[in-house]
């Protein structure tokens, strides 16, 4: 028999999306189910609906995450694609709740909104300060590459690019990031 949780409402919502974030994020969006994750936790699946109504609430709120870009102004043009990447490369490997997304954002309307909600927002900007024309669609291009590279790395784990160290990805990338950020159209 297992030991009963302790009555935290705050600490039982907080492991609810824990495992909520682990379960989207191994699992994809359309996978995870509420019950799969009130047993990772222990709890009942009614707790589930209580605290979050319904699966695309729970995701939506599981799928919540900042960036954290570096201020881009502030970098010397020649260290924007490293200073990118580093951040990056902190994101695709630490972040359950970016992996979450991204493997969601490929079966659910609701990820997908999401993923395009968090370009809008955070990468956009952050880019268009140090793109000299056309930021909107240098930030696109450029989220395009960072998400196609992080498919393949954390989703697909392609072993050409999955098996690549930080320093390799980024030697290969590097002059990418460059020119759809800063050089000729």
């Amino acid at each position: 028999m297992s030991t009963p949780r302790s009555r935290n409402a705050s600490k039982t919502r907080a492991d609810i999306l824990a495992a909520a974030r682990a379960r989207f994020g191994s699992e994809g969006y359309q996978a995870t189910t509420m019950r799969a994750v009130a047993a990772d936790v222990g709890v009942d699946p009614a707790l589930i609906n209580r605290y979050f109504g319904s699966k695309q609430e729970l995701f939506a709120e599981a799928a919540e995450f900042t960036l954290d870009l570096p201020d881009l102004e502030t970098v010397p043009a020649d260290d924007v694609a490293d200073a990118l990447l580093a951040r990056f490369f902190t994101i695709w490997e630490q972040d359950s709740t970016f992996l979450a997304l991204l493997r969601a954002a490929m079966t659910s309307e609701t990820a997908a909104d999401t993923m395009r909600q968090v370009f809008a927002t955070q990468v956009g900007p952050a880019l268009a300060a140090v793109t000299p024309d056309h930021p909107a669609q240098r930030a696109g291009l450029m989220g395009a590459f960072v998400i196609g590279l992080a498919t393949t790395r954390s989703v697909l784990a392609n072993p050409a690019v999955a098996d690549l160290s930080r320093d390799e990805l980024a030697r290969f990338a590097r002059p990418v990031i460059r020119q759809i950020l800063q050089g000729p159209v």
